[in-house]
């Protein structure tokens, strides 16, 4: 019996199914990938970050482009912390509660909120105050990468956490090689009904979180014109 019978005999079609599986988890880490690259730029150049880019291995595996991503997505987060001990340290107690009041006119924070970057970097962009309060003001993007950095660490720790990304090149019967080498043959079908979840929890939230930076970006493409 041939290799894709043994794992499929009620369903051929779940083969080219698994293959697509694989493409859509590609493609939506990649977005996620250019995406954190895009927030990275306006923190380093806006907020005086250093935060590294990023970029997919080719040759390397599911797991290990996860792990990537969510070392750049925790660095983040750190970052958005320390903004936020900026503020509190430089501010009075008064002034550092109303970056954080929805009732507060909106300009009011922007311009707190840029007073403290004039003075942590020296000199700060136009923006800076912008996108402070865009980060603190709204928990979205926190959020969106707390749920990220967890789907990336369950999909890492699935059965195809151990597939190279380049495997798609090859044929099916090498993908379904590849795969039972993970696990027990009798373990497949449930592990890939699980990595069915995750990959659509994933893109869920990954649409969230490409929105939130979204919301950043477009921010500071506005003040630029």
């Amino acid at each position: 019996m041939a290799l894709s019978d043994l794992l499929y005999p009620d369903n051929p079609k779940r083969r080219q199914e698994l293959i697509h599986l694989h493409q859509e988890l590609l493609d939506c880490m990649s977005t996620n990938f250019r995406a954190t690259n895009e927030l990275a730029g306006v923190l380093n150049e806006h907020l005086g970050c250093t935060i590294t880019h990023i970029q997919m291995r080719e040759h390397s595996t599911v797991k290990e482009n996860c792990d990537i991503i969510i070392q750049a997505m925790s660095e983040i987060q750190r970052q958005v912390q320390k903004i936020d001990s900026d503020m509190k340290e430089k501010l009075e107690p008064v002034l550092y509660q109303k970056l954080y009041d929805i009732k507060e006119p909106e300009l009011e924070k922007i311009a707190i909120a840029h007073k403290v970057f004039s003075i942590v970097l020296g000199e700060a962009t136009s923006t800076a105050g912008m996108v402070a309060i865009k980060l603190l003001g709204s928990n979205l993007i926190t959020l969106t990468v707390s749920k990220l950095v967890s789907l990336l660490a369950q999909i890492g720790a699935s059965v195809l956490g151990g597939i190279s990304i380049t495997i798609l090149g090859l044929g099916i019967e090498m993908i379904l090689h590849a795969i039972l080498g993970a696990v027990e043959r009798n373990q497949l079908l449930a592990a890939v009904r699980s990595y069915e979840k995750h990959l659509a929890e994933f893109k869920a939230a990954s649409e969230k979180y490409q929105r939130a930076i979204w919301e950043v970006t477009s921010l500071v493409r506005q003040q630029v014109q």
